[in-house]
């Protein structure tokens, strides 16, 4: 049988083993033990998945029976089972270290018996967006994340995080609004919401109209993606989230974002309209983000302009409208989900051991921590695009894509990425020298967890008792269950440069087959479908 036909499972096995969690919420261990175990099952189904689209191309699977475009469709291609595969690893990933830091903290914190619920809740909403075949199914994947991005990211209830989850909620219904009011126009239009569907019928929508159901997508998408100027309520969101949850949230939540307008603009509004329109948006993303990042010392905050001015690299691969830049997006995409989470939990790891994420409070991590330190320095790097890492692959994939394309705008473009590049190399490379590299006593305002392990050889733990030696009060600080799933996420972000062949072939396959359009259509109507003259221009 193929794997495309367990697709439904993807979603339906965060959703039961979200219940089941729940009913378990008096017993955190079994909690745990349901949710990795649901989300180990769900990666091994999301593996076959993308190995059943790379050997067959798009696949669809029609719930219930019903004959498009009347029923719930969800198509399983390159794209949307590469982003299935990379999501899990990462939540996996990520839920394994809230366990590790629950544990270390006696359960005390963000350990609270809704975390694992929501959590699944979220994942099942990510996976249903990257399967969603029709447009308000692909809305219902949105609300389904965002009401559990909700929960997760008042956890604790602090003032700061609850302020924060205000102007959270109250873009993320304007953008789902928005959304909402676009497929209501799109239906009156063409009467389907079925994107196979409106691929063919769309054409057939008077130029005027077009424009504005294309404009209304691409400001509900570019909100929940961050993209320049409707990045404004990002930066001061994510940080204030405890550690597991900012880290899913700048690895996913935006890319669901990306995911859907790269969906939306190659399938339904093929062609150059507003290219020109995304260039421009892509690279004042670009910059303005990571000027951000450079002003900030708060290790979280830069981290978070930088996520923001990185989307803009994603935008660009669309905006050049060819096989090699948008193949590039693809690849930088699945690489900036593993690497921009991977550092969010290492900043999670230095809060935790220099007593801050303030770099004007830290200092000598590097000699206190030396696994600390490889762990930022990897991914840091990846980030910059130093070679020979994926960022540096991916990259170089965009500008080819740009220099392929030849316009003025194009050249401006790869400009810019350049620029965004050696000023991300200046932003993380700045934390590495305050935090890691100088002396703890050199700091404006030590912490004084630092100066207390400097200054006597004896680290202290998070909770002020000093440790009988300095191996033991490092593990003490870091504990192994939050180390090794960070380790083994850094490491992924190196896979991607290890296997970065078979990965571009991948994404090359994916972008091919998203411009060419038919074999998504085909995949959803069968290979017998006709199309009208001109219905795929």
């Amino acid at each position: 049988m193929a794997a495309v036909s367990f697709a439904p499972l993807a979603v339906a096995l965060p959703l039961l083993g979200a219940a089941l969690a729940f009913v378990l919420r008096r017993h955190t261990g079994a909690q745990r033990a349901v949710t990795s175990s649901t989300l180990a099952l769900t990666l091994v189904l999301e593996v076959w998945m993308l190995a059943g689209a790379w050997r067959h191309g798009a696949q669809a699977v029609l719930l219930g029976g019903w004959a498009p475009p009347w029923g719930i469709s969800m198509v399983v291609d390159e794209f949307s089972s590469l982003m299935l595969v990379v999501s899990t690893c990462v939540s996996l990933a990520v839920l394994l270290y809230a366990s590790g830091q629950g544990m270390a903290d006696g359960e005390r914190g963000g350990s609270i018996s809704v975390f694992h619920p929501a959590y699944l809740i979220l994942v099942a909403g990510v996976s249903n967006a990257f399967l969603a075949g029709d447009l308000f199914n692909l809305y219902v994947g949105f609300e389904i994340l965002l009401t559990a991005s909700y929960v997760l990211l008042t956890l604790g209830g602090t003032t700061a995080r609850i302020r924060a989850a205000v102007t959270y909620v109250v873009v993320s219904v304007v953008s789902s609004v928005l959304f909402l009011l676009a497929i209501g126009m799109i239906y009156a239009a063409t009467g389907t919401v079925n994107m196979a569907d409106l691929a063919l019928k769309l054409g057939e929508v008077a130029p005027g109209t077009q424009v504005v159901l294309h404009l209304m997508l691409f400001v509900a998408f570019g909100i929940k993606a961050a993209v320049f100027p409707l990045s404004f309520w990002l930066p001061d969101s994510y940080p204030t989230a405890p550690a597991p949850v900012t880290a899913v949230f700048a690895g996913l939540l935006t890319k669901v974002g990306v995911y859907a307008m790269v969906r939306t603009e190659t399938l339904l509004f093929p062609g150059d309209r507003i290219n020109s329109l995304l260039m421009v948006v892509a690279l004042l993303t670009m910059l303005v983000g990571i000027l951000g990042a450079v002003a900030q010392t708060d290790v979280k905050r830069m981290l978070s302009f930088t996520l923001t001015s990185h989307i803009g690299f994603m935008v660009f691969g669309l905006a050049v409208g060819n096989v090699v830049g948008l193949a590039a997006a693809v690849y930088y995409v699945a690489h900036h989900i593993i690497v921009q989470t991977s550092l969010f939990l290492v900043t999670g790891l230095i809060e935790r051991r220099g007593g801050s994420s303030n770099v004007d409070r830290l200092g000598s991590l590097a000699r206190l921590s030396p696994v600390l330190a490889v762990l930022f320095f990897i991914p840091a790097m990846n980030l910059a695009g130093i070679p020979p890492f994926s960022g540096f692959l991916g990259k170089l994939g965009l500008i080819q894509g740009g220099v392929e394309l030849g316009t003025p705008l194009g050249w401006v473009l790869v400009g810019g990425s350049v620029a965004t590049s050696l000023l991300t190399l200046l932003a993380v490379a700045r934390v590495w020298n305050r935090a890691f590299w100088r002396k703890a006593e050199d700091a404006e305002n030590p912490a004084p967890v630092l100066l207390a392990t400097t200054s006597s050889g004896s680290p202290m733990t998070t909770y002020g008792t000093a440790a009988n030696s300095g191996s033991r009060g490092d593990s003490a600080l870091l504990p192994r269950g939050m180390v090794v799933p960070t380790a083994a996420l850094v490491s992924l972000g190196v896979a991607l440069t290890v296997f970065a062949g078979p990965l571009f072939q991948l994404s090359e396959q994916a972008a091919r087959q998203m411009l060419e359009r038919t074999p998504y259509i085909e995949a959803v109507f069968g290979a017998e479908a006709t199309y009208a003259p001109g219905s795929l221009k």
